[in-house]
This record gives structure tokens, sequence and C-alpha cells, in this order.
């Protein structure tokens, strides 16, 4: 059995954060693990608290998985302070995971909530930038390259995020305009562009966590890294067309079973921004 493992927040209201994860991790037949990173008092209407969880404790978590389970991706999401961030990165250069050793890191650089709801503190900024040379890819979207370089040009964000460090960087379209949305996943030197149309939902919520998700469970079985992103691109438009209302506010994507990327619709032909 695949194993992956996301360092991330907990969302009590189980559409986005480790619960995503974990969704999207099982859609696609890998085990999934987890190190929480913080406890959010959230619903489909907003988070309305946020309980950090001590740096040891989430390093702790990382090691005692990486030694016995051995994961094949790891990915993150919510990582709320620097001093955990920090932890985090010491955690992950000791296990060899990103850049520096041989297990994928897939780094979603997540700052707020959907419903514009701070999860990063804004002191944390320059310490998440610093974690990006670990990482395999970046998979930012739009109000977060604004927030973390200073541009929603997605050519341009991505030069700047790859400044950083990163191999690539996934630079997600759904936070623009227009009737299509268009992700760009590039190392400096090729660029590939996946297509969609955009699906009239407001039942978006954990819709870019579960393309991280999916990038990294792809990795994990073993993936070059733009067939996992392909693949997820694909699984993230099946999720969305499966989205679902729950609660007052923002529903829920749904997660199908997706262990055969192939029998997933093309993006070209549906799909949505994340």
């Amino acid at each position: 059995m695949k194993v992956a493992l996301t360092v991330a927040g907990s969302d009590s209201g189980g559409g986005a954060g480790l619960q995503a994860d974990l969704h999207t991790f099982a859609a696609f037949g890998v085990h999934g693990t987890t190190a929480v990173t913080a406890v959010t008092v959230q619903n489909t209407v907003g988070v309305s608290g946020v309980h950090e969880i001590p740096p040891q404790l989430v390093a702790d978590q990382i090691r005692v998985v990486v030694e016995d389970m051995h994961p094949g991706a790891v990915k993150t999401g919510m990582l709320a302070s620097a001093p955990i961030i920090e932890a985090i990165g010491e955690a992950f250069r000791r296990h060899g995971i990103g850049r520096s050793g041989s297990v994928p890191l897939v780094l979603d650089p997540v700052c707020a909530s959907m419903h514009g709801d701070a999860l990063l503190r804004p002191d944390a900024l320059d310490a998440l930038r610093s974690l990006f040379s670990l990482a395999t890819v970046v998979t930012p979207n739009l109000d977060e390259t604004a927030l973390l370089v200073g541009t929603r040009d997605q050519r341009a964000a991505a030069r700047a995020l790859l400044e950083l460090g990163p191999a690539y960087a996934l630079v997600k379209g759904g936070h623009g305009t227009g009737s299509r949305s268009q992700d760009l996943l590039t190392d400096g030197t090729s660029e590939l562009w996946l297509d969609a149309a955009r699906i009239d939902t407001g039942n978006t919520h954990g819709s870019g966590d579960t393309l991280g998700a999916a990038i990294a469970a792809r990795l994990a079985s073993g993936d070059t890294l733009a067939d996992a992103v392909t693949a997820a691109k694909r699984y993230v438009t099946r999720a969305v067309a499966t989205s679902y209302s729950v609660g007052a506010g923002h529903g829920p994507v749904g997660h199908p079973p997706a262990t055969d990327a192939s029998l997933l619709p093309d993006p070209a032909a549906a799909g949505v921004g994340t």
C-alpha cells in the first residue's frame, strides 16, 4: 500500500484541510497519514477560532510517521505560524523530505480560507517563503501569489516563486476572471497549461486542498510531476462537478473514487479553477 502524509490543519466542518486531504488520498487508493498543525473552529460559513499545535508535537508527528510508514510523498496545507513552519522545515530536512531528499514535497501555501479568514499569521510569511526551497512544487492561487510575491500575473508570479527555490511552480487560475480557468505549471524553462471551463457553483470548499493532495497521491504512486498534476486537475474537475450543499455557506467538493486517472474527464472539456 502506498502512503502519503499531509501536514495541515483540521477543518471541523470536514470540507477542507486534512479532512479533504485524507478523502483525496483514499480516492486514489493511497493510505493517508497526518501531522496536525492546528485545529480550526470552522463550518461552511467561516472560521471562528484557531488553536495551534505546539511546534515540537508537529515535528514529532512527522517523525513517527516517516520512521514507521515511509510515505512516498508529503503535502502541506495550513501551517499557521513561523515557529511551526520552522519546526516542519527542520523535520523535512532531517527525514529527507523535499528537494534535499528522496520524498517529493507538494507545498500548498495556505494563507486564508475561501471566506477570507486568516489561516497564517502575518509574521509567518517570511518563514513560509523560506520553506519553498524544499518544495518539489508549490501550488498557490492568485490571491496567494499576490500576498507572497506581489503579483497576480501567472507568468510573473511563477518566475518570482521559482526564485525562492522550488523545483516547479503551479500557479492556479481559479481566482481569476472569465469563463476559463488556466493553471500554469513551470520549472522556468518549460510550461504546461491546464485549461478548464469554470463550473458555476459556490460549493468549492476544499478544492485547493484536494488538488494538492491528488498531486501528492499520484507522486506517491510513482507518477512524474507533469502526469501527477494533469491527473490532479482532472480529479478536481470531477470533485467540483460532484460537490454538494451542506450547511448555510459554501459546501465541499466531492471525492469520487479515482484509482484510474485515465477514466477522468479531460480538463479542457469541463473543469474549475482551484
